[in-house]
């Protein structure tokens, strides 16, 4: 190939082999969906970092009912949001016909939706210990005829009793133990959470494993062409020395032939 025509293949449109590639065409669909499991993820970074902010609170001075509330809100929100998030997670991973970097950012969605999912079950883990010492230490109370202290309302109803006979009276005790019975149920709740968000994480990390062997195999390609690439470069660099060493020379040779000729020229006018 002259270098003329490399040139022109160099200057043609980047836009007009794109078009003609199928690799570099547009899809709308997917990327209207990669977007939008982005944004689900980030929201779901968020809810986590406050939920595990609010569970620290629980078991302190500072636990309360609004708290507990919170906690509920947030385990609720964040569950549905992570089912929500893992059906298009699996939708994305059975598109059809997808080029090289689609391919790239459904790993990249899948290794942020799993490695969120991890730190989700070790938050949900951590409130369910919670929730089982704080029953645990209500149902105790209970029994011993005594009101449990973490809630703010409990500990106003301890400062109740200070005025008062120690014998709780039967309604007091019926309200503890409906709490009890909320905070056993909440226990449930995250207990079947867990499990199913179980199942959810290893089916993401069951994807993610078939495209690590994928993306090894495109990363190992990238780099074999980077490599033809600049073995490609030097060639022409030294292509083009050439070239300009053999132009040198024809000029030089062309010089000497002319003087040769005007010398017979003279020698032959002279003679």
């Amino acid at each position: 190939m002259s270098f003329d025509r490399l040139s022109s293949l160099e200057a043609q449109p980047t836009t007009m082999r794109r078009d003609d590639d199928p690799q570099y065409r547009d899809d709308p669909g997917f990327d209207h969906l990669a977007e939008s499991l982005s944004d689900q993820i980030f929201s779901l970074t968020s809810n986590t970092t406050r939920l595990s902010s609010q569970i620290a609170l629980l078991g302190t001075k500072r636990d309360t009912e609004r708290v507990r509330e919170r906690v509920h809100k947030l385990l609720e929100e964040t569950r549905a949001g992570f089912k929500e998030a893992g059906e298009g997670l699996k939708k994305i991973q059975t598109w059809e016909d997808v080029n090289p970097s689609q391919k790239w950012t459904q790993q990249k969605l899948s290794s942020e939706f799993k490695a969120n999912l991890d730190e989700f079950q070790t938050v949900q883990r951590r409130a369910l210990e919670k929730q089982r010492a704080s029953a645990v230490a209500a149902r105790t109370a209970i029994e011993d005829g005594e009101h449990p202290s973490g809630d703010a309302d409990v500990q106003l109803q301890e400062q109740q009793l200070l005025e008062q006979p120690r014998l709780a009276n039967q309604g007091e005790v019926d309200f503890q133990e409906t709490l009890i019975i909320e905070r056993e149920e909440e226990i449930r709740n995250i207990e079947q959470s867990v499990g199913e968000l179980n199942e959810l994480f290893r089916d993401v990390a069951h994807i993610v494993g078939e495209q690590g062997g994928q993306l090894d195999i495109i990363s190992e390609n990238v780099q074999n062409v980077t490599q033809d690439t600049r073995g490609a470069n030097v060639e022409l660099r030294s292509a083009s020395r050439y070239q300009k060493n053999a132009r040198n020379k024809a000029c030089c040779l062309f010089v000497i032939l002319a003087v040769i000729l005007l010398i017979i020229v003279l020698a032959i006018v002279l003679g």
